[in-house]
């Protein structure tokens, strides 16, 4: 028989008269006679059997206590009231009416309903508010102490463990809410009405509100019924509310309620036989009468019975009875013990031989439980990866937005300051603000070179006196010296006095005092000071100022930008109360709590703001404490209240999870009561218990009762490493080091530590015990994120320890799946195993069967969070650990563990949608790779493209939304510097985010080699010579105008950029599409343009900076060497001007008298090649290639527009505009695009298009309202508008056309909502090669494709003389489809596209009359990729579309279409430049 029965048991008591080890004297004499579900624990050494009655069951995995017998129901009379069986009682009573707030009317009607016990209460409000609680709990023996009835409505919480807070339901303009009180010891309800959304209580008059409840009026004969069926029912009561924890006053409550049922039962005619059999589940009655063992019963008291079950349960290796195993194993036992008594062996005799296990036992095998796990492994359960979608979003975040919580003035004071540190400059070493009363005290030190400057101001408007000294030491007054003293000053004994003079200078919002000290001398680290002001003396709190002055400090940093992108007064305000939350961690949780609703009213930003601040705390670069002495249980309930306040938004804020979840990974867990005091009383215990109360033990003991901390936590672990290192001091420095501890960081607490440990080798044993205990009582307040503590709390237990958190007791969480104990035992079993695999999975199933809890919002929601982010950063623990078994692996398993890790992310991200779909990715393609699909590697390329754009994506978050927070605040704060220049980046490695990106580092080789990929994918294979030039991102100088052959290394391409002049080559690790735009003006302009997938590579070219290579590239491979400038001379590529032709020009278009045109009056005068191509194609090609209707405004109708008197404002401004812009001022052109959206249409314009749409066939937006011809209007504006979009201005100004002369016609086509877009080249521009057609695809509309969005489309090439076999040369990567509803698109077709020698195509926009859906695709759907014989008949499809429009045109062509349903639609094409 074990010694103990711990949590194991589900932290259950199954004795009560073995005495516990460390029994109250509460419970020394008896038990209580509520203790149903006590937990407990056993000791067979000197246990004394007492007495008290017992019950036939077992609770959990465990036998169970039973009630003492109680006087309730075993005399007296019973009250019961007949049921009603009305629908409408007549019985109900008008309980109260009461008027809240003079006009809010709360009425209260109370009923009986069930016979002697149930009574409902209804309460009605006359209240809009969807935020309504109801406050209360009830009144039971005439006690005002509120109860908390364990019947209650749905939804109901406990509020800590005083209340119950039940939401009221909303009906039209009234809110209402029905209670049921089962107890019939309750005699009244009292409740208060709390509006959560205005903060707001609804009371009576000042008082609670009392409702008094109805007694029952028919008198029973005296019945009783016997005290363990009494016990039966309540187990069943239990069971059937889901098995809770209850308090010891629920389980008062439920037991009585338990015999008011049967009492009912009986009172209804029910024998106690029946009772009986029907409790008991045995259908004949009169077998358990004659039952031989009943007979007996009373010879064999039930505590012995009880005892003798429960040493049958732990030999039979404590199974999992049911209900009626349970009753069985009761039975057993009392048979043993009789054949006991039988033999003429006393009940003494049976006692000691229970206590030492020697009555005989028989116990059947049990049969093997079916485990959750093997010995070695979990058994995951499959799961769809779509149940962890995820799309909440967080308000987002505009660039250089300022998010204000309130708008403050700056005061006199702080603009005196603000100047005397501009003044200072570099030289400012700290500023600090004191809040007296009204009133500041701002102080200034700055460093010039060799002295130390100390500017002093407030804006007292009395005379101020300044009563100063200067100190070599913390504490000390010193006289200044006479060379020190400012002009005026008085010299004392101890001190100096200054007047403080009133500022003359100009400009100030206010009176300003001030005094200004140097000081040459480098001895003095610190200038303590109190000030004397209107007869009184003006203090810090009570304590005397002091100004650090010494050269520990850190400089002051000059503030970083004016706080744009952050929620700017909320950082100030925090950057004010810094002083004060320095003093202790209570002070700083506190100020912290005080925040969170004003942080979250400011949105995302201010819980960013609020990260920002607690990881500065977290990392140590805030002070944690400062001559301020606070109790280790102020400082846990302080983190309670912070914890507490962040899961309040974590219930109502989903979008907020994200932010809340990394905030609540900065604090510790917290607790109310002694759960922070166990720190200062246990280090004693250890102390006394070892004697070890003097050297470093005792400075921790005086640190400790100081002000705890996290470093204590290290401190803890570093005395158990030394210990087991067999006191190695080595080791001791080594754990406080590795955590970043230092020996000058022990020297900077308030309390010291100076002494290493120094223990004697025959207090090992103890110290190794103690301190373990101890850790857990550290990690308690500290680590809430830690994994074992953070289960502890959510499994509960109760301390065993001698010494060591004595009586705490924690309930486990209800609720919990059935199978969440095995499971979480399981990963503390394996959680330092080298091989991780089990780890991870075992990691991955506690987090996926806790998400549906923390998306229930429980009532102990933050204990989940806590356990869910300690579980998350033990996956990244253990992924980093198992790097060294992945690097022999296979593709298989590195695949695998990407999944893993994968499901690790998206289960702790906001908006994961795009992390799901690649997760389902990764899926598919482990079952290619098992499947031995030849493509395996080629698909899973195209995943891994894609899982790095979504952590790139994810990184773009964080540093939008967190780091312009940090740098303001940082600065504000005196963060170092270092630590904001990797902020950011400190937050994605502590995630998983991190892990994931090295894991696909490895793979990438790999899938490269097998997919041969090689190293390059080139787009514009030309050879040149040029000088090796690196840059961020191409975007920044597309306007660049390089005077040398410049090859440029670029990390960042979208798409959409233009080539500077002067570049020859563009090579980048980014992905922009073959068919993007930049990839056309490479081929165009005969730029090399490459894409390199070897980081290597990559930065083997970067390091060449400034050396002059030459890049000889193949269609799937770049070579390069470092050459002369000779071979520059001879190069093609020193030929920088006349690449484009200088006889090109533009012939300026007239309006030709007509607004609107059918495609049948396509000529060059009216409109572009787009339009007229499109009309070309019509009827001269085959029927299953669809062309869509098309009509135009031609050339000029945006000149004749604008020259209508109607539009003469716009076309004054805009002239002004264009003479802005050929000054220079290129700003201007926004503004003309802006302008000409304020154009009016002309009513003949109207009517003309209308006519030519309706002709044709097409929709006319305007017959479904005026507002949809609005929005046509609009897109053809902005189509106008975009001939003066940046890139499209700068690209015609680059080769010398007159940009007045270009004109814009619209062509307008019905758009096809279209299932995939394509764009095909009849000749593969990366190879020349005029035999092979190369198409893109992508899903949904073709802009995702020639815009710049990221990832890669599908992509194939087809052999002209074998259209049936396409060659898929990758699979698309693109996160984002666009779909749209049956619309209208308005297409640019300028004078200016497919001019010879100049690519004009794609400059301009096309506008949907409707705005597009972005939706993130799931391409394992997806039968393009997943079914082959559907992928090959679409894409041959489009392959033979191309081939016949080549043949028509008889030239290479640049076609764009779409598939719907199956079916080709050719929507434009031109020739191929």
């Amino acid at each position: 028989m074990s010694n103990t029965v711990g949590h194991n048991l589900l932290q259950q008591s199954l004795l009560r008269p073995v005495v516990l080890e460390h029994q109250s004297k509460l419970h020394s004499s008896g038990t209580h006679p509520y203790s149903l579900y006590r937990p407990g624990s056993v000791t067979n050494s000197a246990a004394q059997i007492g007495k008290s009655f017992l019950s036939k069951k077992f609770y959990g995995n465990s036998l169970n206590k039973q009630k003492a017998r109680l006087t309730t129901g075993t005399g007296g009379q019973v009250k019961i009231v007949p049921q009603a069986v009305l629908a409408m009682d007549p019985a109900s009573e008008r309980a109260g009416k009461f008027n809240l707030d003079g006009n809010i009317e709360l009425q209260v009607d109370v009923k009986l309903v069930t016979p002697g016990s149930v009574r409902e209460v209804n309460i009605q409000i006359a209240h809009s508010s969807n935020s309504l609680l109801l406050h209360w709990g009830a009144i039971r023996d005439r006690k005002e102490k509120w109860v908390l009835p364990s019947r209650h409505p749905d939804e109901t919480k406990n509020y800590k463990n005083r209340a119950l807070r039940t939401p009221f339901m909303k009906s039209g303009s009234n809110s209402y809410l029905k209670i049921e009180i089962d107890d019939p010891a309750i005699q009244a309800i009292e409740f208060l009405i709390f509006d959560e959304a205005q903060n707001k209580w609804f009371k009576n008059k000042g008082q609670n509100f009392h409702i008094k409840l109805p007694m029952g009026e028919k008198l029973l004969p005296k019945v009783s019924v016997p005290e363990d069926l009494v016990q039966v029912q309540a187990y069943l009561r239990w069971e059937r509310k889901g098995k809770r924890i209850y308090t010891p006053e629920q389980e008062k409550e439920e037991y009585e309620a338990a015999r008011m049922e049967l009492l009912e039962e009986v009172a209804r005619g029910t024998s106690l036989d029946d009772l009986r059999a029907k409790l008991m589940k045995k259908n004949d009655v009169s077998e358990t009468k004659e039952h031989p063992v009943h007979q007996a019963k009373n010879k064999i008291p039930d505590e012995l019975v009880q005892i003798q079950a429960y040493i049958r349960w732990e030999r039979a290796r404590k199974p999992n009875y049911s209900r009626e195993q349970q009753l069985r194993e009761f039975e057993e036992a009392r048979k043993e013990l009789q054949s006991e008594l039988e033999k003429g062996i006393s009940l003494d005799e049976i006692r000691q031989k229970i206590t030492k296990g020697e009555i005989q036992t028989k116990i059947l095998k049990q049969p093997d439980q079916k485990k959750y796990f093997h010995a070695e492994r979990i058994q995951r359960k499959k799961r769809e990866p779509t149940q962890l979608l995820n799309k909440q979003v967080a308000k987002s975040v505009e660039k250089n937005s300022e998010i204000s919580v309130e708008q403050r003035a700056i005061s006199a004071v702080e603009h005196f300051l603000k100047s005397k540190e501009e003044q200072n400059g570099k030289s400012v070493f700290s500023k600090k603000v004191f809040k007296l009363g009204d009133n500041q005290l701002m102080v200034l030190v700055s460093k010039p070179a060799g002295k130390t400057k100390i500017y002093l101001a407030t804006d007292f408007k009395e005379p101020v006196i300044l009563h100063w000294a200067l100190s070599k030491k913390a504490g000390e007054w010193l006289v200044p010296p006479p060379a020190v003293l400012p002009p005026g000053s008085v010299s004392l004994k101890e001190a100096a006095e200054t007047q403080f003079s009133i500022n003359s200078s100009t400009g100030l919002p206010g009176q300003v005092q001030s005094c200004e000290i140097e000081i040459q001398e480098d001895a003095y680290v610190g200038m303590p000071f109190v000030l004397f002001s209107g007869g009184s003396w003006i203090k810090n709190k009570g304590s005397d100022f002091y100004i650090d002055i010494g050269h520990g400090s850190k400089q002051v940093q000059k503030v970083s930008g004016d706080g744009k992108g952050t929620a700017k007064t909320l950082l100030d305000k925090i950057a004010g109360l810094e002083s004060e939350a320095q003093k202790s961690f209570m002070h700083r949780f506190n100020i912290a709590a005080d925040l969170v609703d004003e942080a979250r009213q400011a949105g995302e930003l201010g819980l960013a703001g609020i990260l920002v601040w607690m990881r500065f705390m977290a990392t140590r670069q805030l002070i944690w404490n400062k001559n301020y002495n606070v109790k280790p249980r102020e400082i846990s309930k302080a983190q309670d209240r912070l914890t507490d306040s962040l899961q309040n938004v974590y219930k109502s804020y989903p979008q907020y999870w994200e932010l809340l979840r990394m905030i609540l990974s900065t604090v510790g867990r917290g607790g109310e009561g002694d759960v922070g005091q166990r720190i200062r009383d246990e280090i004693l215990v250890i102390q006394r218990n070892n004697d070890c109360k003097g050297g470093i033990m005792e400075e921790w003991h005086q640190k400790l009762h100081n002000n705890t901390s996290p470093d204590d936590v290290i401190i803890c672990q570093a005395l158990i490493d030394y210990i087991k290192s067999d006191f190695d001091v080595n080791v001791y420095w080594k754990t406080l080091n590795d955590n970043g501890i230092t020996k000058e960081r022990l020297l900077s607490y308030d309390r010291a530590i100076h002494s290493e440990p120094n223990f004697r080798r025959d207090q090992k044993d103890g110290l190794l015990r103690d301190l373990g205990n101890y850790m857990r009582t550290l990690k308690a307040v500290h680590s809430g994120a830690d994994l074992e503590s953070a289960i502890s709390n959510c499994m509960g237990y109760r301390s065993e320890g001698q010494g060591f958190m004595v009586g705490v007791q924690i309930n486990p969480i209800s609720g919990l799946p059935s199978e969440f104990p095995e499971l979480l035992h399981f990963v503390l079993e394996h959680v330092e195993d080298k091989n991780v695999e089990p780890l991870l999975e075992g990691l991955l199933e506690a987090r996926q069967e806790l998400r549906p809890l923390l998306l229930k919002f429980h009532d102990r929601l933050k204990d989940l969070l806590f356990l869910d982010i300690a579980l998350d950063s033990t996956v990244r623990i253990a992924i980093e650990r198992g790097y060294g078994e992945l690097n022999t692996t296979g593709p298989e398993k590195l695949i695998y563990f990407i999944t893993l890790v994968l499901e690790n992310l998206a289960l702790s991200s906001d908006d994961n949608e795009d992390l799901i779909y690649c997760l389902k990715g990764w899926n598919h393609a482990l079952n290619m790779f098992k499947g031995k699909n030849g493509h395996w590697a080629l698909y899973a390329k195209s995943v891994l493209d894609r899982t790095r754009l979504a952590l790139a994506t994810k990184a773009e978050w964080y540093q939008q939304v967190l780091q312009p927070s940090a740098d303001y605040l940082g600065s504000l704060l005196n963060v170092d510097q270092w630590a904001l220049n990797i902020f950011t980046e400190e937050i994605i490695r502590a995630g998983s985010a991190a892990a994931l990106s090295s894991l696909l580092n490895r793979l990438d080789p790999v899938l490269r080699k097998t997919a041969h990929l090689g190293s390059w994918q080139v787009i514009s294979p030309v050879e040149v010579v040029g000088y090796v030039c690196v840059v961020d991102e191409l975007l920044s100088v597309q306007n660049e105008s390089y005077d040398r052959p410049t090859i440029l290394v670029v990390r960042s391409v979208k798409g959409e950029e233009e080539i500077p002049d002067g570049a020859v080559a563009v090579l980048t690790p980014d992905m922009p599409d073959v068919l993007s735009h930049v990839s056309v003006r490479a081929r165009n302009c005969k730029v090399c343009f490459a894409t390199c997938f070897d980081p290597n590579i990559l930065s083997d070219l970067q390091a060449n900076e400034g050396k002059l290579l030459r890049l000889k590239p193949t269609s799937a491979d770049i070579v390069y060497r470092e050459v002369n400038e000779d071979e520059l001379a001879d190069s093609s590529s020193s030929n920088l001007k006349d690449v484009i032709s200088s006889s090109i020009t533009l012939v300026r278009k007239q309006f030709g008298g007509r607004y609107a045109i059918s495609s049948e009056e396509f000529t060059s005068e009216m409109v572009g090649a787009k339009s007229r191509n499109i009309a070309y194609l019509k009827g001269k090609l085959p029927s299953w290639i669809g062309i869509p209707t098309s009509v135009a405004l031609p050339f000029g109708v945006f000149e004749k527009v604008l020259s209508d008197k109607s539009n003469q404002a716009v076309a004054d401004k805009l002239q002004i505009l264009k003479k802005k812009l050929g000054e220079g001022q290129y700003s201007a052109l926004a503004e003309i695009r802006q302008t000409v959206l304020q154009l009016v249409a002309l009513p003949e314009l109207v009517q003309e298009l209308k006519t030519k749409m309706q002709s044709s066939g097409m929709p006319w937006p305007g017959d479904e309202g005026e507002k949809r011809w609005e929005q046509a209007w609009m897109a053809i504006k902005k189509v106008w508008a975009s001939k003066w979009n940046e890139r499209a201005y700068f690209s015609t100004k680059k080769v010398k056309l007159d940009h007045d002369y270009l004109c814009m016609a619209v062509l307008v086509q019905e758009i096809i909502n279209a299932d995939y877009a394509f764009v095909i080249h009849t000749t593969n521009p990366s190879s020349g090669d005029s035999s092979e057609i190369y198409v893109e695809v992508v899903k949904g509309l073709g802009e995702t494709l020639v815009g710049a969005y990221p990832g890669r489309a599908l992509s194939f090439i087809c052999k002209k003389s074998n259209l049936n076999s396409p060659q898929l040369l990758g699979y698309p990567s693109k996160p984002i489809g666009l779909f749209i509803r049956r619309s209208i698109i308005f297409r640019s077709d300028s004078n200016g596209e497919d001019l010879e020698g100049y690519a004009g195509a794609g400059l301009y926009d096309s506008v949907p009359m409707d705005e597009e859906e972005k939706v993130v695709l799931d391409y394992s759907s997806d039968p393009l990729i997943t079914d082959g014989n559907f992928q090959q008949s679409i894409l041959s499809s489009i392959a033979r579309a191309g081939s016949e429009i080549e043949k028509l045109y008889g030239s290479p062509q640049d076609i764009e279409g779409v598939v719907r349903d199956g079916k080709i639609y050719v929507v434009q094409t031109r020739p191929q430049m």
